[in-house]
């Protein structure tokens, strides 16, 4: 039997602005719906300015639409009913998934919600201002989902439990390693040049905030004068010195290239859903060290080397161990096929599942 078409309707206001972790998770399973023949995908993006925009981060055929009004006053009103709905903007739907914790008011539309973390409910007090809601919205999106989306099972486990809600309604979609990481080569010499990397360096790749754990990543390369000097990539202040140099935001084509000339990886976060920069780092073969918590230990599945968060003395150790990796051909080799195993197209057919279960 011949399943019938989904209609979808994306939020896809992650797709503008500079893209972190969600927004590539969104523009990859926008990309994967939108070639998949049983699904028929529009998105839609909830800002007063700029929505425009969106029609231009799609894949080629996929529709936009916008909702001019204030994403903090849809806010306010979808923490108390269902008003506006998003079809009165954007068209009928079958489903209706919010990527970004928030699940918009909808007519008729099943809810499908993406959980990434429960970071803002551990610790509110480092949400923005602009996110003082969140946690309510949160809560409200979740009991009223038909399904719940997360990207591995440690953040599925934590939803069902801390945000009351039924284990068999969370849906685990792990997220996925573009095939253009197992070809990325070093920087060349331009590129080197241009963003005044050392010779040799560790990488830290993502977004600043008090969660990734840099200060303590910071006290303990300090405290290792040996290392190599840490390169920071990512958006927001991070910390330059002597031995530390913060390149920015990167394009996708400048970030492979800097991920492949690591020595190693490190991602010492206090809280992730998934660690996206983990398997990237592998499908390079380069060496990771990270914080020992539930998701990240999920997602390297023995490949990198895990250090119980806060312990500057065992980070410094890891990390040394790291940079004397001797990148054995059988390590290479697991690190590179356990990294083969998440892909977008994998991911796209699970979100597929959950819409279907939603319906269902």
């Amino acid at each position: 039997m011949v399943e019938p078409r989904l209609r979808v309707l994306l939020d896809g206001t992650p797709l503008l602005g500079a893209r972190t972790g969600i927004g590539r998770y969104t523009a990859s399973l926008s990309e994967e719906l939108a070639s998949l023949s049983d699904v028929d995908m529009r998105a839609v993006a909830f800002t007063l300015r700029g929505w425009r925009k969106l029609r231009h981060a799609l894949p080629h055929g996929a529709r936009a639409r916008g909702m001019p009004v204030s994403a903090r006053l849809l806010r306010q009103c979808w923490l108390r009913s269902v008003f506006p709905p998003v079809e009165l903007f954007a068209g009928r739907a079958d489903i209706v998934h919010g990527t970004n914790f928030v699940l918009p008011g909808t007519l008729r539309a099943a809810g499908v919600l993406t959980i990434h973390d429960l970071a803002f409910l551990d610790n509110p007090e480092e949400l923005a201002p602009s996110d003082h809601d969140l946690p309510a919205l949160v809560r409200r999106g979740a009991a009223r989902a038909d399904v719940i989306c997360t990207p591995t099972a440690a953040v599925a486990d934590a939803v069902a439990t801390r945000l009351d809600v039924a284990r068999d309604k969370v849906v685990v979609t792990p997220l996925g390693v573009d095939a253009a990481w197992f070809a990325a080569r070093p920087p060349n010499q331009e590129l080197r040049d241009r963003l005044d990397l050392p010779s040799k360096y560790l990488l830290f790749v993502g977004a600043s905030g008090p969660r990734k754990g840099l200060d303590w990543l910071t006290r303990a390369h300090d405290s290792a004068p040996d290392l190599p000097p840490l390169v920071f990539s990512g958006p927001g202040p991070h910390a330059s010195g002597k031995r530390a140099r913060h390149v920015g935001y990167l394009s996708d084509v400048d970030l492979r290239s800097v991920v492949a000339g690591a020595a190693a990886l490190v991602l010492p976060s206090r809280d992730e859903g998934f660690g996206l920069p983990v398997l990237e780092a592998l499908a390079c073969d380069v060496p990771v060290v990270c914080s020992d918590i539930p998701a990240l230990r999920e997602v390297a599945d023995g490949h990198a080397r895990l250090v119980p968060h806060g312990d500057v003395t065992a980070l410094a150790e890891a990390l040394r161990e790291a940079v004397s990796d001797p990148h054995a051909a059988s390590l290479s080799a697991a690190r590179r096929a356990h990294a083969a195993g998440f892909t977008w197209r994998r991911c796209a057919e699970t979100t597929v599942t959950a819409y279907r279960q939603a319906l269902g």
